[in-house]
């Protein structure tokens, strides 16, 4: 069966996805962004043990009880840092995740499709090494910017050719 039986600028069917390269060029690219943003909740996590920096009674058990262990319910600057970097890709790339299927389901041209997708992928793992390690501005707001810009981009192809903009 032809990989590329939805042509650019056509709309996929669902029984066409599987075969549509487009779709799954997306499917690969999501994955790959929903995994490292998943990954951000052990590096949490480590955080979390390591720093020994807790937000919940019940998660300090291991440390000791009573007042022992309330020491160990604080906020750590590092553990902070984690978190907002999570969160910021729960901001970037949910958006991403539906956007990206529905311009996945526009039927742009395979090498646009790639493009979007890669650009918008190491976006935001450059994104999370710039905020973890630190490495100093512009470089972690280059990086949010860029992926933005893709989200923007794919969203824009949506509404022209769902809504005719």
């Amino acid at each position: 069966m032809d990989r590329s039986s939805v042509r650019s600028g056509e709309m996929a069917k669902s029984t066409q996805l599987i075969d549509n390269e487009v779709f799954r060029a997306y499917a690969t690219y999501a994955a790959i962004v929903l995994v490292k943003m998943m990954l951000m909740s052990l590096v949490t996590a480590y955080f979390r043990i390591t720093r020994k920096a807790f937000a919940n009674p019940e998660d300090t058990a291991s440390f000791g009880k009573g007042d022992s262990a309330k020491k160990f319910l604080r906020t750590d600057a590092d553990v902070e840092r984690v978190r907002r970097g999570h969160l910021n890709d729960l901001e970037n790339i949910v958006p991403f995740f539906g956007i990206g299927l529905l311009y996945a389901l526009c039927g742009p041209d395979l090498s646009t499709a790639l493009l979007h997708f890669r650009i918008f992928a190491g976006a935001r793992i450059f994104h999370t090494f710039a905020y973890l390690i630190p490495l100093p501005q512009p470089s972690r707001g280059l990086s949010w910017a860029v992926g933005y810009a893709v989200t923007i981009s794919m969203a824009y192809k949506v509404l022209s050719k769902a809504l005719y903009l």
